[in-house]
């Protein structure tokens, strides 16, 4: 029986070949929050090794145990974080997908010269420019980037988004995009398992999938 993990790559892939791009330009980032250990193991045996996690201290439970087992995984960090947590962040995760205000990002890269990590970050734009969602404005996304690699000489792979519920995300793909375009940067990490297929025709080259893999999460 084909395993949800199996149609998810499946289909990433079919959507890649219809926009002439291949499989192996996307990345699978297996979005595990809520989710314990005897659900992520299978993943794991599967052979899957990239996990995105919301919450710092959630994936700072759960990671350490599992990556005795299965050393090469890759964690992102694909939810707010908080300025006090950084530090922990830093030392849990591989990527950091989610800076959003000039405070988080100079915390960033004061902690990882500290901690003498080098962390992988994305910029999270707000391209629906909604109120009560994290990210930066897309008018200020320029200077922002500046900052962040110009200045405080972080290393910023790409941009990251969450379109907003219920609306067409192909155009709010394309603003992202067209940042990144003018920004020089390659990577952009969008699409959800509602919209992957979308996002990947739009460009991505990373997609963010939990409920597609995993089914529904159950929050405490």
């Amino acid at each position: 029986m084909t395993s949800k993990l199996e149609t998810v790559k499946s289909n990433i892939q079919a959507a890649a070949e219809n926009s002439g791009r291949k499989k192996q330009d996307i990345t699978l980032v297996a979005v595990s929050k809520t989710k314990p250990e005897e659900e992520i193991i299978p993943i794991l045996d599967q052979g899957h090794r990239i996990f995105g996690e919301n919450k710092v201290q959630e994936a700072s439970m759960k990671w350490p145990e599992l990556r005795t087992h299965y050393h090469d995984v890759e964690l992102h960090l694909i939810g707010p974080l908080q300025s006090n947590k950084v530090r922990q962040a830093i030392q849990t995760f591989d990527v950091i997908e989610t800076i959003d205000r000039p405070k988080l990002a100079r915390a960033i890269a004061r902690i990882s010269q500290e901690e003498k990590i080098s962390c992988q970050c994305y910029i999270q734009i707000n391209v629906g420019q909604e109120e009560q969602k994290a990210g930066i404005d897309p008018h200020e996304a320029d200077s922002f980037i500046s900052l962040c690699r110009d200045e405080l000489e972080l290393s910023i792979l790409g941009l990251m988004c969450i379109p907003p519920v219920g609306q067409e995300p192909k155009p709010y793909f394309s603003i992202l995009k067209e940042i990144a375009d003018r920004n020089g940067l390659e990577k952009l990490s969008m699409g959800m398992s509602s919209d992957y297929e979308d996002a990947i025709q739009s460009g991505a080259t990373s997609v963010r999938v939990g409920t597609a893999i995993f089914g529904a999460r159950s929050y405490p």
